[in-house]
């Protein structure tokens, strides 16, 4: 969040939804999602090739994994492609890069580290959407990796983004909804499939203290949602020394990746298959 001033397990838990909807909250075992959030370390570089890695690893690779040079940053944009049914997109993005006071576990390797694991636990039968998972570089320095993936997108690509889920900070505690930078059918779709889980979702709007990368898809008219889990006591870790691996509370981490998880699969099933009008 920009402040200002092996073989792995997949497990399967089906949840019937009204309008006769079953989402499959598929999720990755908690070692390996443990795993890959303990491998924050290094500059952001190596945190880079780090999640490159942990990409390839379940077989996002060839011309499904790219990497986007960003103008101004030595560090590039990791895209993943997961193919749907049609061309229409679900976009989730997370930033990897850090700002240079504490390791930046939370603030976001926790995002970007989860992307991976999303991936894999999705990439599992038949999509109506295309959903692609952005590792966004730069956003400490003022959003430049997704204002560049933005500004690059041809109109036609652009207008195929039916949704964008930014996940930033998270494991600070449960999980949080921007509501003020969300749109609302993806607001309250997320509402629903969390009250359908029995799993903690609250309200914490932080326009006064920070920005993500969904705003230049906000720009563009994008429908959003900002994931997050920071409060007003916690707010101050970020940017500190204080954000480190012991500020992450892994089990509301988790309840996060799953919940996220079977909210991609949701939206996949509920969305309409539909174009925006960017401006």
């Amino acid at each position: 969040m920009r402040v200002r001033n092996a073989v792995i397990a997949i497990l399967v838990c089906p949840i019937a939804l009204s309008a006769g909807v079953e989402v499959h909250v598929r999720a990755v075992d908690r070692q390996t999602v443990e795993e890959r959030i303990k491998a924050y370390r290094g500059n952001d570089t190596k945190r880079e090739a780090t999640l490159k890695g942990f990409f390839e690893s379940p077989g996002c690779k060839g011309d499904e994994l790219t990497e986007q040079p960003v103008k101004g940053l030595k560090e590039p944009n990791l895209l993943c492609v997961l193919e749907g049914d049609g061309d229409s997109v679900i976009l989730v993005g997370a930033h990897y890069d850090h700002a240079n006071r504490g390791d930046g576990v939370v603030d976001n390797w926790s995002g970007a580290g989860l992307l991976p694991s999303l991936y894999q636990a999705l990439n599992v039968g038949q999509r109506r959407y295309t959903i692609v998972f952005a590792a966004f570089a730069g956003e400490e320095q003022g959003l430049v990796g997704s204002r560049f993936y933005v500004k690059t997108l041809a109109p036609e690509k652009l207008k195929k983004i039916r949704a964008m889920i930014c996940i930033d900070t998270l494991g600070l505690g449960p999980t949080k909804v921007w509501v003020s930078r969300s749109d609302k059918e993806l607001t309250d779709a997320f509402g629903i499939l969390a009250y359908t889980l029995k799993l903690p979702v609250t309200r914490v709007d932080v326009e006064r203290v920070g920005m993500s990368d969904e705003e230049p898809f906000i720009a563009k008219k994008v429908p959003c949602l900002m994931i997050h889990s920071v409060t007003q006591n916690t707010l101050r870790i970020l940017h500190t020394p204080n954000d480190n691996y012991k500020a992450l509370q892994f089990d509301d981490y988790y309840t996060s990746y799953r919940l996220l998880s079977g909210y991609l699969n949701y939206l996949d099933q509920i969305l309409d298959v539909k174009e925006n009008s960017p401006q």
